[in-house]
C-alpha cells in the first residue's frame, strides 16, 4: 500500500514569474517559457556551477564569473551546456553592476541549447526575485492542499454510501479527470468509473495491474508508466488479497498520488472485510480472548504462528483511523492499535516492516503470541529510541551476547540485586535504561521520553544516588546495562 504523505510542493511554472510586473524580468533567449517549471532559485558566481545544482533551478548571476575575453571564445557555450547537464530550469542575468547589458554570446549561447535566459533589470535583487518564487509555490502549494482535501473529504463520503466501491471509483474518476478501475484477485475489471479512455490505454492499465498483484514474486505496492500521453499508475491494496486499483488520467499533479492513495486506503477497507474472510476470522479471535481462550490458542485464527510487533508516531501529528490502517496495510497487517498518540501493528514475522515517509518505527524482534507482550515493550523502546535519534525504523537487537555468557536464574537475581535501590520507581527506572541506551545523550533521552532536559538530569541524579554509584565510569554503566536487560 503506499503511504499518503502531504503533496509536494508545487513548481512554478516561469510564465507565472515573467507575468510578474513588479519584477520587470524580460525572456531574451531560450523557449518560449511554456511547459517551462521552476523548483526554486539559486544565486552562484561560479564559473561551473554544475557540482552545486540539483535540477529545477532557476540559476541566477551577475556575471562576475565571466572573463573579459568570454565573448571571443566558448566560454558561454560551455558555461550554458554545464547548466543544462545539470538540469537547470533557467538562467537569469542581472544588469548592474558588473555588465550594462546582458552579453550577446550568452543570448546565443541559450538559443542554442533550448535555456530560457531572463533579463533581472538593476532595481530587482536576486532575494526579490526568489522571494517572487517562494510567494507562488506557496499559492500554489494552498491550492493544492485545498483541492486534496476537498478529494478526501470526498472520497470519505463515497466510502459512506450505500454501494461504496462504484461510489469511491466514480469520485476518484472526477477529482483526476480520468479512469478509476478495479481489479479482482483474478486479474478482472470488477468496476470502473471515467468515460473516454482508449481501449490501448485501459490494456495497459490492466497489464500494470498484473506488476503490483501480490501473488507475484517481490511486487511493488505501486507502479507506474506513461501510455500514449496518458499516466498510469496502479496500487496494490490490503495485505496480500490479491485486490489492485488502477488509474489513469492525462494530467499528473502534485497531489494526485495523495488523492489517489487515500482512495487505495478506502478501497482496501472495503474489500479487505467482505472477501478476504480476515474480518470474520479477527471477530472470532477478539471473541475467544474476551471469553478467555489464551492467546496462544487464538493466533492461529489470525493466519501465523510468530509476529513481529511495530510501534510507530508521526512527529508533529497524532494519527487518525485512516492514517493508522493505511499504515497498517502498508506494513501488510490489517491488526492496528490507534491509542496514546501513536499506533501499535501486530505483523506476521514473514512480512518485513520497512520506512514509511513522515513515520518513526520502533520494530520488535520476532515472537511467539505468549511472548507477546515482551515485543510490545521492545518495540516502545524501539520507537523511543527512533524518536531521539531521528531514525526512520529502528530494531530491537537481538544479537547473541553476553546474557548467553550468565545462567538465566543468575544473571535476574544479580539484576534485582542491583537494581533494588530503584526497581520501585518506574519513571528512574525507564529513565535510567534509556540514558544508557543513548550513550548519556540528556538532550536525546528527553526527546524519547518527551519530557524536560531537568527532569532527565535530575532522575539520572537520583538513581547515581539510591544506587551509590559513579555514572561516570563506564565499567558502571556496563553493568547496569546488563542489568536492565534483564528486567
Amino acid at each position: 500500500m503506499p503511504d499518503t504523505p502531504v503533496p509536494p510542493t508545487p513548481p512554478v511554472p516561469l510564465v507565472a514569474l515573467l507575468a510578474r510586473e513588479d519584477l520587470g524580468l524580460r525572456k531574451l533567449a531560450g523557449p518560449d517559457g511554456t511547459g517551462v517549471v521552476i523548483h526554486w532559485a539559486h544565486t552562484s558566481e561560479m564559473a561551473d556551477p554544475y557540482p552545486y545544482l540539483l535540477g529545477g533551478e532557476l540559476l541566477l548571476t551577475a556575471g562576475v564569473h565571466v572573463p573579459e575575453a568570454a565573448g571571443s571564445g566558448t566560454y558561454f557555450d560551455d558555461y550554458v551546456s554545464r547548466i543544462v547537464a545539470a538540469g537547470g530550469a533557467a538562467l537569469g542575468f542581472g544588469l548592474a553592476p558588473v555588465h550594462d547589458t546582458v552579453p550577446r554570446a550568452l543570448v546565443a549561447a541559450c538559443d542554442a541549447h533550448a535555456l530560457p535566459l531572463l533579463e533581472v533589470p538593476p532595481q530587482t535583487t536576486f532575494s526579490g526575485v526568489a522571494r517572487a518564487v517562494w510567494q507562488l509555490m506557496a499559492q500554489a502549494r494552498l491550492a493544492e492542499l485545498r483541492r486534496v482535501t476537498e478529494a478526501q473529504q470526498s472520497l470519505a463520503s463515497a466510502a459512506s454510501r450505500p454501494d461504496p466501491v462504484p461510489s469511491v471509483l466514480r469520485r476518484l474518476a472526477r477529482h483526476l479527470d480520468g479512469r478509476a478501475a478495479l481489479y479482482g484477485p483474478d486479474g478482472t475489471e470488477i468496476a470502473a468509473a471515467g468515460d473516454g479512455t482508449p481501449q490501448q490505454v485501459r490494456a495497459a492499465l490492466a497489464a500494470l495491474a498484473e506488476v503490483v498483484r501480490p501473488d507475484r514474486a517481490k511486487a511493488p505496492s505501486s507502479a507506474t508508466d506513461t501510455v500514449s500521453g496518458t499516466h498510469l499508475a496502479a496500487y496494490a491494496l490490503g495485505a496480500g488479497r490479491g485486490f489492485v486499483l488502477g488509474v489513469a488520467s492525462a494530467r499528473r499533479e502534485p497531489g494526485d498520488h495523495t488523492i489517489a492513495s487515500v482512495a487505495a486506503v478506502l478501497l482496501s477497507l472495503l474489500t479487505g472485510e467482505r472477501h478476504s474472510g480476515a474480518g470474520a476470522a479477527r471477530s472470532s479471535a477478539l471473541v475467544r480472548l474476551l471469553l478467555g481462550v489464551p492467546p496462544a490458542d487464538v493466533a492461529p485464527l489470525l493466519g501465523a504462528e510468530r509476529w513481529v510487533v511495530v510501534h510507530a508516531r508521526r512527529e508533529g501529528q497524532a494519527p487518525d483511523p485512516v492514517a493508522a490502517s493505511a499504515l497498517g496495510a502498508a506494513l501488510g497487517s490489517a491488526l492496528a492499535d490507534l491509542a496514546d498518540g501513536g499506533v501499535r501493528i501486530l505483523v506476521p514475522a514473514g512480512r518485513e516492516p520497512a520506512p514509511q515517509s513522515g513515520w518513526a518505527l520502533g520494530v520488535s524482534a520476532p515472537v511467539t503470541p505468549d511472548d507477546l507482550p515482551a515485543a510490545d515493550t521492545q518495540a516502545a523502546r524501539a520507537l523511543a529510541r527512533a524518536r531521539a535519534t531521528r531514525t526512520a525504523l529502528v530494531r530491537h537487537g537481538g544479537r547473541p551476547g553476553l546474557a548467553q555468557l550468565v545462567p538465566p536464574g543468575e544473571a535476574e537475581a544479580h539484576a534485582r540485586s542491583l537494581l533494588g535501590p530503584v526497581s520501585g520507581n518506574a519513571a528512574l527506572t525507564e529513565t535510567l535504561r534509556t540514558w544508557l541506551s543513548l550513550h548519556g545523550s540528556w538532550d536525546r533521552t528527553a526527546v524519547a521520553l518527551s519530557v524536560h532536559r531537568n527532569t532527565v538530569r535530575q532522575r539520572i541524579a537520583r538513581c547515581a544516588a539510591l544506587l551509590d554509584a559513579d555514572l561516570d565510569d563506564p565499567d558502571v554503566r556496563m553493568e547496569l546495562w546488563f542489568a536492565l536487560r534483564q528486567t
